[in-house]
């Protein structure tokens, strides 16, 4: 439960301090720096695992390059509290994805949550604010999806602990994302040499306390439990962001954002809180 609720807290409050830093850095930059600082941190915890290097590289790449481009870029159309609740479809994609690819049967109690969370984002979107931003929706919605399918790998692997697979994650991620960042941003040398002290610490946030800290704990849990069962704690994620948001952004909430926001909450809520059936004893494991 310590596990859950504390990366729930922690990731919550990144999209808060991500989205005041992104008015300054290219979104894409940001995160390579987030993952840049990562990497000093955990480079010294990897420990030698050639068989498992390729898995590790795709891990990387899916769960970190390719989903933290979209939903970063999707933060920067659209406010805090709306990313965090449009990203909560991390968990239906987690379910699905369970099904499909890791023998884990969600039954029709999850399958109901995962139809009325979609129908809560499509709510969401006839705010005005949010609806004029559909590519930014779109472009969250996909990063969830690429998350998910990252976990579910990260579920897979064997013989090599959380804080292993955190580090190697953010030594292989943020030399693509630089890469990435050059590609399809501009203005990089500007927006470094005029960031100030409190741009610096939002990064080091991001990449000592949301990745390092969160992705450890969440890699723990997922490695202790099926997918299907970590995912609750991450329900109480957009609350703590709403609560960020209001705090330092001076964020409002529309009817329209709190209705669909509350109808994907229900559906995830459903989606967590049904009987588990497992129908592979390793899940267990």
């Amino acid at each position: 439960m310590a596990l859950g609720l504390g990366v729930a807290f922690v990731w919550g409050l990144g999209l808060v301090f991500a989205k005041a830093a992104i008015s300054h850095f290219p979104p894409i930059l940001l995160m390579a720096f987030r993952f840049m600082v990562t990497a000093a941190v955990l480079v010294w915890f990897i420990t030698p695992t050639k068989n498992q290097l390729t898995n590790l590289l795709i891990i990387s790449f899916i769960s970190a390059t390719l989903q933290y481009s979209l939903t970063f870029s999707g933060l920067s159309g659209l406010n805090a509290s709306a990313t965090a609740l449009i990203i909560q479809l991390e968990i239906p994609f987690l379910v699905i994805i369970g099904a499909i690819f890791l023998n884990e049967t969600p039954g029709w109690q999850r399958w109901v949550g995962i139809i009325i969370a979609f129908y809560g984002v499509y709510q969401i979107t006839g705010e005005p604010q949010i609806g004029d931003a559909i590519g930014s929706v779109i472009l969250v919605i996909a990063g969830g999806l690429a998350w998910a399918t990252g976990q579910a790998m990260v579920r897979q692997l064997k013989n090599i602990s959380s804080i292993s697979i955190a580090a190697w994650v953010a030594v292989l991620a943020f030399p693509q994302l630089f890469i990435t960042s050059a590609f399809f941003e501009t203005g990089h040398v500007a927006a470094i040499k005029s960031a100030d002290w409190l741009v610096w610490s939002t990064v080091i946030y991001l990449g000592l306390i949301m990745t390092a800290l969160g992705y450890y704990m969440w890699y723990t849990l997922i490695q202790r439990t099926p997918v299907s069962e970590a995912a609750p704690y991450l329900l109480t994620l957009p609350l703590f962001s709403m609560v960020g948001a209001w705090f330092f952004l001076d964020e409002t909430f529309s009817k329209q954002t709190l209705l669909g926001g509350g109808i994907i909450l229900s559906g995830v809520a459903l989606i967590v809180f049904a009987p588990t059936k497992k129908t592979n004893a390793s899940l267990t494991n």
